[in-house]
């Protein structure tokens, strides 16, 4: 008889944010960013999925958003996703040019907070 297996987290597989405009939202994840598209199942709705490495996605949904999009707090004091990346102020400076303005981490981090087309907060953290 085997032993029975603990449940246990293994990690993070998707993040999923909600978009009005897959045009805009393809621009800024994956011109401005560089995410690279993955495959999408037809599920009946708009969508895109990128590729955030080692397994995981980020699922862009095209359906009605339940919040309103001008969120009027900080973007570390808001629900938000964060990507490690590399080359935080050259991609910075891309996202500056493309209308885009990111605010600085106050703890002093090399991050940044920045919001996509629909006022979802992404962090981009620099990775160490």
């Amino acid at each position: 008889m085997t032993a029975a297996r603990s449940p246990s987290v293994l990690g993070l597989d998707h993040v999923s944010v909600v978009i009005a405009d897959l045009e805009a939202s393809a621009r800024f994840y994956g011109e401005i960013l560089g995410l690279r598209p993955v495959e999408r199942p037809d599920l009946g709705f708009p969508g895109l999925w990128y590729d955030l490495g080692s397994g995981q996605t980020l699922h862009l949904l095209g359906v009605p958003n339940p919040d309103a999009t001008e969120r009027g707090v900080r973007g570390g004091r808001d629900r938000h996703l964060a990507l490690r990346v590399r080359g935080l102020e050259a991609l910075l400076q891309r996202l500056e040019n493309a209308g885009h303005p990111a605010e600085r981490s106050q703890s002093g981090r090399p991050a940044a907070f920045v919001r996509d087309p629909d006022g979802n907060t992404v962090e981009l953290i620099e990775a160490g």
